[in-house]
């Protein structure tokens, strides 16, 4: 499996798991990422952070050490 990280650029994505303990698991559920929604890859940063994305039809922008624990397919 791939982390949202390694998605590219134009490409949609479905979430399977979000790693992280506590408070960055539950930051990460509270923006909308769950398991099962699927993510829309907008725009990347030239320096690869942070990473701006489409989900339940808004923008979101997550840092690089964020998209790391989504898990996607």
């Amino acid at each position: 499996m791939k982390n949202l990280k390694e998605a590219k650029i134009g490409e949609t994505v479905r979430v399977v798991k979000i790693h992280g303990e506590g408070a960055i698991k539950r930051r990460i559920m509270d923006m909308g990422l769950t398991k099962g929604v699927e993510v829309y890859i907008r725009k990347v940063a030239p320096l690869g952070d942070p990473i701006e994305v489409t989900v339940r039809g808004y923008e979101l922008s997550l840092r690089k050490a964020d998209a790391e624990q989504i898990e996607v397919e």
